[in-house]
């Protein structure tokens, strides 16, 4: 299941792991951590985006080195037979790449699962909620990492001339057509030539942050004009938003690996 219930989870929090994985645009003044701190799913282990992707770079969210993610996947005691459940207060976009980030390292697909709506859902739903840290016991965690899950920036540029692959950027409309500035600095605007976009909040319910239905997404992904015959690939700001899109076109089609440009605009749009 790509997608689980708040139902679902509430029956069976005691059989999964859970993660919390909330993250803000820094303008938003939240932080993810002292929101976990405050109330979270009970059990629910809680995942630094900033402080577990890839150290060594200028790039905001890259993807760690498999040894890195295999350390800190053993610290939270996580083992590669575990179902794991992602959520976050942060209108589902960082608990899809979180979701994204194990897919890529190798964890078994049918093993990971977004809780669709979030802690949003969940509060709506009066569901227990726990301010208490479990212990973690060390693991032994192992990456497999599917590189054919990546693309770079030489990938892109290598496509826009032979286009076997369409390219779906998740970012706003405007930002998108340049008509906008991007929120992080020394980034021009405007997007990857020859690409599509498809905002990533079009896939979501405000009311609940839960995903549309199937037929919509259909619908949705239909009007963006994408070649069904190619697979997409899906990029946005920082490799983030992405990964909303990446799972909602896997709802729609099953067999669908997630492939996402995880440079994305911080890296395409750089002013040199």
């Amino acid at each position: 299941m790509t997608l689980v219930s708040t139902h679902w989870l509430d029956e069976n929090l005691s059989k999964v792991k859970i993660i919390d994985c909330s993250w803000h645009m820094p303008s938003t003044e939240r932080d993810g951590y002292r929101e976990y701190l405050n109330g979270h799913i009970p059990g629910a282990i809680f995942f630094d985006l900033d402080k577990n992707s890839e150290p060594k770079t200028n790039l905001p969210h890259m993807l760690p080195k498999s040894a890195h993610f295999q350390e800190i996947i053993s610290d939270f005691g996580i083992t590669n037979e575990d179902k794991i459940i992602f959520y976050d207060n942060s209108d589902v976009f960082s608990a899809c790449r979180c979701w994204f980030t194990f897919f890529y390292f190798g964890h078994d697909s049918k093993k990971l699962s977004v809780l669709n709506g979030g802690l949003k859902k969940w509060k709506l739903e009066n569901k227990r909620i726990s301010k208490t840290n479990e212990p973690l016991k060390k693991s032994k965690y192992i990456v497999n990492k599917q590189k054919n899950l990546v693309k770079n920036i030489d990938d892109i540029n290598k496509n826009i001339a032979v286009q076997k692959f369409e390219v779906i950027d998740a970012r706003s409309k405007k930002r998108f057509e340049g008509l906008e500035p991007e929120p992080r600095p020394d980034l021009r605007s405007g997007h990857i030539e020859k690409s599509k976009n498809l905002p990533f909040v079009e896939c979501i319910n405000k009311t609940n942050n839960t995903f549309k239905s199937k037929e919509n997404l259909i619908n949705i992904f239909e009007k963006t004009g994408i070649d069904k015959s190619k697979n997409p690939i899906f990029t946005c700001g920082s490799g983030v938003t992405a990964a909303v899109l990446s799972l909602a076109f896997r709802l729609i089609n099953d067999n669908y690996s997630p492939i996402i440009y995880d440079g994305s605009w911080s890296e395409y749009g750089k002013i040199k």
